[in-house]
């Protein structure tokens, strides 16, 4: 299997010492964040070059560590149209230079009609979800002139809160360059957790095809809220998850997420024994 993380997820160490340690776990991806795991470099919109992202991709080669995902997430329907612009532009950017750190995916969720990022059902009308469209194409015609792929992940605090939902974006864009990074803690609720394995499936059913990305992360239930947790800490079925994604998509990049230290060895050794168990 293909265990990796988000580098951000690891102490901010300087590059070198950041790759290091990310190798030493036996990890072999990494969804990048440019100013969250870069904080002491200039990363802002404009800033970037071949140079800078020849530098980075090298430094996680050396190690045999793949840039799997640059993360630019952004509020995409941000009420602030002037704020919306911003975060376009700078994933535009990451698109233009992706290939040059080695990497094909560029990925966001898809916002929230706030400008924070909060459960509300006004993110499920219909608005925002044309709103999301029209940015999402503006983002995917883009990824088109330079070969990228577009992920986006969907989650119960955005437009995109659901499979079916998710599945009407692919249809509504219908561009191969846009493709899905999947979490299925993101999908669930204190409402519908317990019907975990129906939900990751219909995902599947769906889109499976169309799943570049595998986001792990965990959860608990306290206070009567869903609140995530380190792989293996929660209450996720991985053995399931790990049966149907050996059958539709070996090998992918399975990203730790909410998962940092003291617990990063025991969830890649979580992750490794559920493997065993699903026979992947």
């Amino acid at each position: 299997m293909n265990i990796g993380i988000r580098a951000h997820d690891i102490e901010n160490l300087p590059l070198e010492e950041l790759v290091q340690e990310i190798a030493g776990k036996g990890l072999t991806s990494v969804q990048l964040a440019l100013g969250k795991s870069l904080g002491n470099v200039n990363t802002e919109t404009g800033s970037l070059s071949p140079g800078f992202a020849q530098y980075v991709r090298s430094v996680f080669a050396k190690h045999h560590v793949q840039i799997a995902v640059l993360g630019s997430y952004f509020n995409m329907i941000h009420p602030d149209i002037e704020e919306r612009r911003k975060g376009m532009e700078r994933f535009k950017e990451h698109i233009r230079y992706a290939r040059e750190f080695g990497c094909s995916i560029v990925a966001t969720e898809t916002g929230n009609v706030n400008a924070e990022i909060f459960y509300t059902e006004e993110n499920f009308k219909e608005e925002p979800f044309l709103e999301v469209v029209e940015s999402v194409r503006e983002l995917v015609r883009e990824a088109e002139k330079f070969g990228v792929i577009v992920g986006i992940e969907a989650g119960v605090n955005h437009p995109v809160y659901s499979p079916k939902v998710m599945k009407r974006l692919l249809d509504s864009i219908n561009s191969n360059n846009l493709q899905v990074i999947l979490d299925p803690v993101n999908l669930l609720t204190i409402d519908t957790y317990q019907n975990q394995e129906e939900i990751f499936q219909e995902a599947m059913d769906l889109f499976g095809d169309r799943v570049v990305i595998l986001h792990a992360k965990d959860f608990i239930i306290e206070n009567n809220q869903l609140i995530p947790t380190a792989v293996g800490k929660g209450l996720l079925n991985y053995e399931y998850i790990l049966n149907v994604v050996k059958e539709k998509k070996p090998f992918i990049n399975i990203l730790l997420e909410e998962t940092k230290e003291p617990f990063i060895d025991g969830s890649i050794a979580f992750l490794k024994e559920a493997c065993v168990k699903a026979n992947y």
